[in-house]
């Protein structure tokens, strides 16, 4: 039966799902089997692939009749327990979003992909770390909303399945911050130490822009995953970028890829691709430096109207072109975090029930 199997691999770990340990309660009833499948990953995009190829290789053995195939999804921790830094009660995994410029996006992506994951199954928290410029309320529609505590920690706000937290529910909306880096990192640490965090898998933190305190106080206080950068094609985008995922290697914070925001144009009404800012540069700048680019997102007006009025493009208007790069780039995010966890595999034995 688990020979049978071994024939369905995955394609980001390049095993097969037996070795692997994807293969959960299996059970034998006659000629009926069930069994589960649990990927590291709801946001895998070819698990239905996966199904039916295992239950394709099983419904051939003889004496089988029936298969029944259940899919679930159980997300490890990319950075293991050996860290000198202590994790986050209630985060399995912390996703850094930056840039090395800012006006290029990052908090939109940054959005969006949150609310991507969340989509996908996975449950997903977004601390608004930007802050001189907390944007992401606005950008969620809970521009006004206060925090609340359950006697002992904060509780997070919660919007289109995030939970929320950002300087900009703690202060007036036209209030400068105006903070020194010891500040900085005492607000830091209350977001990752004060917060009732409940089940995360993934954790995203939008930075900000630039190589600063923010981002030297994250990689000195917890365990991270890994970082986006996010760019334009144009040059000045470029060059900045590369300073910053030279930042995140030396802060020993792993790239998780590059996201090319603003990657062209397209006419609504001839259909023409113009690119203004340029064309390739993310993709090319990510084989030069050998790590994932995770896509390209068009200039697009709703983008723009959905981040004013606090309705994410991924809220909108799920299935247009743009909101379906930001999914492909969720997907390419959790696939490089699940390859990461695979350094220290988690075994869980297997029960065969007769």
């Amino acid at each position: 039966m688990l020979d049978a199997l071994k024939v369905v691999t995955d394609p980001d770990l390049h095993k097969d799902i037996v070795s692997l340990g994807f293969i959960k309660d299996l059970t034998i009833d006659g000629g009926r089997v069930a069994f589960t499948i649990e990927l590291t990953t709801p946001a895998c995009p070819v698990k239905e692939q996966m199904r039916d190829q295992a239950r394709a290789a099983v419904a051939q053995l003889p004496g089988v009749s029936a298969v029944d195939v259940n899919m679930s999804a159980r997300v490890r921790e990319a950075v293991g327990g050996d860290s000198t830094r202590s994790p986050i009660p209630g985060v399995k995994n912390i996703i850094a979003v930056g840039a090395g410029k800012g006006g290029v996006g990052k908090t939109t992506v940054a959005v969006n992909l949150a609310i991507a994951l969340a989509k996908c199954g996975g449950k997903v928290g977004m601390i608004d770390a930007d802050i001189y410029g907390p944007n992401v309320p606005i950008m969620l529609g809970m521009k006004g909303e206060q925090l609340t505590t359950d006697g002992k920690k904060i509780v997070p706000a919660e919007k289109y399945g995030l939970q929320v937290v950002s300087m900009a529910f703690l202060t007036a909306d036209d209030a400068p911050i105006i903070w020194r880096g010891p500040m900085l990192h005492g607000a830091l640490q209350q977001f990752f130490r004060e917060v009732r965090w409940v089940d995360l898998d993934y954790l995203v933190i939008d930075l900000p822009p630039g190589t600063g305190d923010v981002a030297l106080s994250l990689s000195q206080s917890v365990p991270v995953a890994g970082a986006i950068v996010v760019t334009t094609p144009q040059q000045v985008s470029l060059a900045d970028s590369r300073r910053a995922i030279a930042m995140y290697k030396k802060l020993n914070i792993p790239p998780i890829g590059i996201v090319e925001n603003m990657s062209y144009f397209v006419c609504a009404n001839c259909r023409h691709e113009a690119d203004i800012f340029g064309h390739g540069g993310g993709e090319k700048m990510a084989a030069e430096l050998n790590i994932p680019f995770l896509g390209r997102v068009p200039i697009y007006q709703p983008i723009r109207e959905g981040s004013d009025v606090g309705v994410p493009l991924m809220i909108s208007e799920p299935d247009s072109p743009a909101a379906q790069a930001f999914m492909a780039a969720a997907e390419r995010t959790a696939a490089q975090v699940s390859i990461a966890s695979f350094n220290r595999p988690a075994t869980i034995p297997l029960t065969i029930v007769r």
